[in-house]
Formats: structure tokens, sequence, C-alpha cells
């Protein structure tokens, strides 16, 4: 793809231009006169540097996880082992992306979600290959010590993570559309420790 030739700062213009409107559109509906016009360049131009608006979907879905790998997964420090310190880890780490590139999180909830059969197998594929790897990854190696006597250690992690992953579900919903510098980064942060804390109580034992 030519688009990998262009020098660095108008290729992240058109990808910038390219997550906005399949993010807010999804694949089927997202225009490519609505990328270029945004991009500042023709249709033409815009189809110089790439092949189809599916092969265009398809890179943004490998950079938008390979950002989430890199800036997540591989930073993240897998010595804690406290699920609880690791999610919070995880979430911080999260909202650094969402302020660093806000149009990637959009994406990302078009690749989880999309149903388009033009790219459900490519994107079928590329989830199942990156939570393989990755998920596990970011729970792996858990001291399952601190919960209560008696409750199952694997199934208070998993729902310890699905709270986690709602809370940040309905805070992304909250912010989305919002200017990054009026984003309350540190009222969010207050905010999700005390359901933090809320979880420590309900799991671990009072030693812990």
């Amino acid at each position: 793809m030519k688009l990998l030739n262009l020098e660095p700062g108008r290729q992240q213009t058109i990808i910038n231009a390219a997550l906005k409107e399949f993010a807010l559109k999804g694949f089927d509906d997202a225009s490519t006169n609505a990328i270029a016009r945004e991009s500042g360049v023709s249709k033409g131009l815009l189809f110089h540097y790439i092949n189809t608006k599916k092969e265009l979907f398809l890179y943004l879905c490998d950079y938008s996880l390979e950002i989430l790998k890199t800036e997540v997964v591989d930073v993240a420090n897998m010595l804690e082992s406290d699920i609880l310190e690791r999610c919070r880890q995880i979430t911080l780490l999260k909202m650094e992306i969402m302020h660093k590139h806000p149009y990637v999180f959009d994406f990302f909830w078009v690749i989880v979600f999309t149903d388009s059969e033009a790219v459900k197998a490519e994107l079928d594929q590329r989830k199942q290959n990156f939570l393989a790897i990755n998920s596990l990854k970011l729970y792996q190696n858990l001291d399952e010590s601190r919960f209560r006597e008696g409750i199952d250690a694997k199934k208070a992690n998993r729902l310890i993570i699905w709270a986690v992953e709602g809370y940040e579900k309905e805070m992304y919903k909250e912010i989305k559309g919002m200017p990054l510098t009026q984003i309350p980064y540190d009222q969010y942060l207050a905010d999700f420790d005390t359901y933090l804390d809320i979880l420590r109580k309900s799991f671990y034992s009072k030693s812990t």
C-alpha cells in the first residue's frame, strides 16, 4: 500500500481521518469522499495511496491492535500479581491511549462490534489471534491467595475483569466527543478506585 511510503505527517493525517470516519459510520457506511475531504486530498489521490476501502480498513485494524499491543500489553507490569492492581495499571495505560490516540479507541469498538459481511471473516481472525496472544498475557501469573476462603478464584478473577471492562466502556461513552483538554482523567481515576475498593472488600480476605 503506497500510503506507507508517504512522509509521516501526511500519512498520519490520512490515518486519523480514516479512523474517525470508520469509527463514526462503520465499514459499510464510511465514505472515502469524507476521508479524502478530512485529509485535505482529492479522492483520486487518496486511491493512489490505497487500493480499496477494505484494504484501508484492515490496515487500520492492524494499526489499532498494534498500538494496543505495544502501549498496553508490552508495557504492563506482569510482576504485579494482584489482579485489582493489574487492572488499575491496564486502565491507566488505556487512558493514555485515549489521550494520545483518541480515534484508535473509537475504531477499536468498530473492530469489536462490526457485523459487515465484507470484512467480518478477516476481522474475526484478527480478533481471535489478538485475544489468544495478548489477553491471556495480560491476566496470567495472578496471586489467587488474596481471595477469601470459599471463593472460586478463577470465577472471581473473571467477574473483576468484566466489571473493569464495563466501567471502561461507560467511561468511554461519557468522554466520546469531549475535547481532550476537558476530559477529567483524575476524576475518572478517583471514581474508578472507589469501584476497585468495593471489589477488594467483596472478594479479598481481610488480612490482605
